[in-house]
């Protein structure tokens, strides 16, 4: 059996291949941004890793199953099958990435899949999660310098802010992130008194989450 990298009373956090670890299926919720097939390098040259096509990603989501998946990915490659819902994220006037039109890159997607609590008649739901439905479009200001702090350098960090509005509106239990990166769902989770379990491939970004983790009871950081 794997032994955790890290570990508190709220997160578990492994070093390998989600593909070969099995201990995050053992989740309720999965809150994931994964690579998305575009081979992404930051202006620092920093790229994500199995990023060449959508597989690796495809590939977890089918062992994953059909439990609740908040999952991340953007225009420029398919969307994963059996998609439920379209989640935009809004990221203000943050214009990252090179276009070769007048106009920036300013939105992910989040795709809804899997098996999610119905709301009845009136907002409520069956079972778990929150009582009332939102705009599925989330505004968080992605900062320019978002990759300027080397403490959570990541070539594709979440905002904290952002993981934490997702994490509320998902039905109750255990969260999984089996591409963890820099580690906001995480630390989200955490901040929510919400358990979580994150597989991560390379240790230099198991070595930041550990450090985000261990810096105390909340991390409000949002540039990562």
């Amino acid at each position: 059996m794997a032994t955790p990298y890290y570990q508190d009373d709220y997160v578990t956090l492994y070093l390998g291949d989600c593909l070969e670890l099995t201990q995050w299926l053992d989740a309720d919720v999965l809150v994931t941004d994964p690579p998305y097939g575009v081979s992404y390098k930051d202006s620092d040259g920093r790229s994500v890793s199995n990023d060449r096509d959508s597989s690796t990603r495809d590939s977890a989501l089918e062992v994953w199953g059909h439990n609740p998946s908040l999952v991340f990915g953007g225009w420029k490659t398919p969307r994963p099958p059996n998609l439920r819902n379209l989640l935009i994220w809004d990221k203000g006037n943050y214009v990252g990435s090179y276009s070769p039109t007048p106009w920036g890159y300013t939105h992910e997607e989040i795709y809804v899949l899997g098996d999610w609590p119905i709301p009845e008649p009136g907002g409520r739901l069956r079972e778990g999660g929150n009582p009332s439905r939102v705009p599925g479009v989330i505004r968080v200001q992605q900062p320019n310098n978002q990759s300027s702090n080397k403490d959570y350098s990541h070539p594709t960090p979440k905002p904290v802010a952002l993981m934490e509005l997702l994490i509320e509106r998902c039905p109750n239990g255990v969260i999984a992130d089996p591409f963890a990166g820099s580690g906001s769902t995480l630390v989200a989770a955490r901040n929510l008194g919400r358990k979580a379990i994150g597989v991560e491939l390379e240790e230099r970004y198991c070595e930041i989450i550990a450090r985000r983790l261990s810096q105390g009871a909340f991390d409000f950081e949002v540039t990562s």
